[in-house]
């Protein structure tokens, strides 16, 4: 990212790097054993990393933030990757659940919520997909009628991170049954209204720490005043403007991922030792690594590039949909060519390849599927605007 940055604004993102760096290694690192065994993150380490100054990075300072852009939570999301630990679900909670607060919250809602998401008193959810509706929005059921000065809720959402610690969650329902996208919007629910209940943390095949939850709402009645914005049915919208950004942060983490497996690779393969040489001495152990750093290489640069439309406001929907499902789709392959090279370590727990492994799955399904992204990227090509 250092190429895109000016070099006073450069300097500021390396001092706070070194802050996310020794945070990481002082705070998390010794502990991320026990998280994977517990199954989620400790609320204490949430604490510990609002008073760091690493939750809602992005926000305002005026709610509580640290007044930065999306390059700050860049560096958190390339320095949690670079320890194989994207199960601290830091970017979920600043670079895509706060901006919905930021951009299309009421300003009672900022000054509620914003604060105590910034010291971690107040970890965030957001609740989208459904048993029957992942990247398929408009096929949500769940509902939340009007009455009087309340919302009733009444539903279902699945694979909904941060659902066993959330004190807020962000949750998609329909407001106008019939209307399908047209009638979805945002509220804002809290975890202590009643109704509201947590099913059991997901077992799965990596990102072990990463609480994942069933999430039910049985009629759930919050305030009218919860409603995101404070105007209904424009929770699709709102959602559709978002989610460029939360693709751009998989492509983030999918690229640090790879610059990490490869330098983990690299010094692996010049200290194990086969047939009387290192490893890395094999032309084939070179080969495959001068093609994971190549992508890696390119990844990054495309990548970096989308950084700073983003920051500029001009990051469009079918580049974004590009950055996630190239960057998610070429992480699957590179981690899978550096684990083969560390033959059956690679498959240890013990070793951060066979997490990194694991953990990168779920990238291509997340944040829309990366067949979804091709539909998108297709639909702004020549052929389609011309129907």
């Amino acid at each position: 990212m250092d190429a895109i940055v000016p070099k006073a604004e450069a300097a500021e993102l390396a001092l706070f790097r070194d802050t996310v760096r020794r945070f990481l290694g002082d705070h998390v690192v010794p502990h991320i054993a026990t998280w994977r065994q517990a199954g989620m993150v400790s609320r204490a380490a949430w604490r510990e990393a609002g008073r760091a100054g690493l939750l809602c990075a992005s926000v305002p300072a005026e709610y509580g933030g640290g007044g930065g852009d999306f390059r700050h939570e860049a560096v958190i999301i390339e320095e949690l990757a670079r320890i194989g630990f994207g199960d601290f679900a830091i970017p979920l909670h600043n670079a895509i659940i706060a901006p919905y607060i930021v951009h299309y919250g009421t300003a009672a809602q900022k000054r509620r919520y914003l604060p105590a998401m910034a010291s971690g008193e107040m970890i965030a959810a957001i609740a989208m997909t459904e048993p029957d509706a992942g990247s398929d929005l408009q096929a949500m059921r769940t509902r939340a009628v009007r009455e009087g000065d309340h919302f009733v809720i009444h539903g279902q959402k699945t694979f909904i991170s941060n659902g066993q610690l959330a004190d807020l969650v962000i949750v998609a329902a329909k407001t106008r049954a019939d209307a399908g996208g047209k009638g979805i919007s945002l509220i804002a629910v809290e975890t202590t209204a009643p109704g509201f209940r947590r099913g059991r943390n997901l077992e799965k095949i990596g990102k072990h720490a990463q609480d994942t939850s069933e999430l039910f709402f049985d009629e759930v009645r919050v305030p009218a005043e919860n409603l995101l914005g404070g105007v209904p049915d424009q929770g699709f919208v709102q959602l559709m403007r978002q989610l460029p950004q939360e693709r751009l942060v998989i492509a983030v983490g999918a690229v640090a991922a790879m610059e990490a497996a490869v330098a983990e690779t690299i010094a692996y393969t010049e200290n194990r030792r086969a047939f009387g040489k290192a490893l890395f001495e094999f032309q084939n152990t070179r080969f495959v690594l001068a093609e994971a750093a190549t992508v890696a290489r390119v990844a990054r640069v495309f990548v970096d590039d989308c950084i700073g439309k983003l920051c500029a406001g001009t990051l469009d929907v079918a580049t974004a949909a590009m950055a996630k499902y190239w960057t998610s789709d070429v992480q699957g392959k590179v981690i899978d060519a550096c684990q083969q090279l560390f033959g059956g370590y690679g498959y240890m727990a013990e070793y951060p390849i066979a997490h990194r492994y694991t953990d990168a799955r779920v990238q291509r399904i997340y944040g829309g599927a990366n067949e979804i992204m091709k539909e998108l990227i297709a639909r702004s090509l020549g052929g389609e605007k011309k129907r």
